[in-house]
């Protein structure tokens, strides 16, 4: 089976062309496997074919992201929702479009759509899985970006922004400004605290402990004070101090001050409340203890009279 392309060159270019004589010289490069014909001019053609569909393709997917920008009444997450089906279904038709412009018959693929399936249930089976997590992440809109979430363990868990939800992974940085590529199922398998989910107000627990003796009253009237005076801290809800417990040298407290900004850090609010309670206490006259220990020797032994006695050189007395 020739390849129709010679006829179509001289159809389009004439018999005697260059384009023609060219297209019959690579055609003529090549051998038959059956009723296909494998070429030098099949080779480029297919690609010319495969560049094209992928440069279509790419476009394509550029455009639908710029449409859904400029579309105000969705929010991020809605846009990037839309933006990530669009560009499977441009991809989707491309490569069916380059399918049929290569001649390829769909039923020739049945052995290769099978060895394909087997490989997507095992090889590609987390890709695939990463891709619907992430596409059901955007429908049912637990994770947005720009949310401040927590993954891994109370002890060693991974706090910051949602910078990006991608077809493998969520783009997570934190205020070190490390970069964290979280796979999207671990996002649906395991638990994730998302600070900012239905509201971005987020309270931070900052301990205090005061001396025995000192005026609570007038030590809690500081410590808010000095909770209000930070400017991250909210007016409403508004600070608050509680006795936390009566501790082994100090009366502990704890302030309760909430915040609306969680992606700019929560450590730097609580040491910026700390010092303000350390300039309100010193100015206040209020002691913030530190541990101390009370030793009583209830027997001391005696030094026996006849024992020998060392002087300051540590040898013995001489005789």
């Amino acid at each position: 089976m020739r390849n129709p392309a010679a006829p179509f060159a001289s159809q389009v270019f004439g018999p005697d062309s260059a384009v023609t004589r060219a297209v019959i010289w690579l055609d003529r490069v090549g051998f038959d496997v059956g009723n296909h014909r494998i070429s030098l001019w099949g080779g480029l053609v297919t690609v010319i074919v495969v560049l094209a569909v992928f440069m279509f393709a790419r476009l394509g997917s550029k455009l639908a992201k710029r449409a859904f920008a400029r579309i105000t009444r969705f929010d991020a997450t809605q846009q990037l929702l839309g933006e990530k089906l669009v560009s499977l279904g441009i991809w989707l038709v491309a490569i069916l479009v380059g399918i049929d412009i290569l001649g390829i018959s769909l039923t020739a693929l049945t052995v290769f759509s099978g060895a394909f399936g087997l490989a997507v249930g095992f090889g590609l089976q987390k890709t695939f899985g990463n891709l619907i997590a992430g596409i059901i992440l955007l429908m049912d809109r637990s994770i947005k970006p720009g949310d401040v979430i927590a993954v891994g363990g109370s002890g060693a868990a991974t706090v910051g922004q949602v910078k990006k939800i991608g077809i493998r992974a969520v783009s997570v940085t934190t205020r070190d400004k490390i970069e964290y590529l979280i796979p999207n199922e671990n996002l649906m398998t395991s638990q994730v605290e998302n600070w900012s989910f239905s509201s971005r107000d987020v309270r931070v627990k900052v301990p205090v402990g005061v001396a025995y003796g000192t005026d609570i009253d007038v030590a809690e009237k500081l410590m808010l004070e000095a909770a209000r005076s930070c400017a991250r801290v909210l007016d409403v809800p508004a600070p608050s101090a509680w006795l936390k417990a009566f501790g082994d040298s100090a009366i502990e407290f704890e302030i309760m001050a909430w915040i609306r900004d969680p992606e700019e850090g929560v450590g730097n609010v609580r040491s910026e409340v700390l010092k303000a309670v350390w300039r309100a206490f010193r100015d206040g006259g209020i002691e913030i203890p530190f541990p101390q220990r009370d030793i009583h020797i209830r027997d001391w032994p005696r030094r026996d009279a006849d024992a020998p006695s060392f002087e300051d050189d540590g040898k013995p007395p001489t005789s």
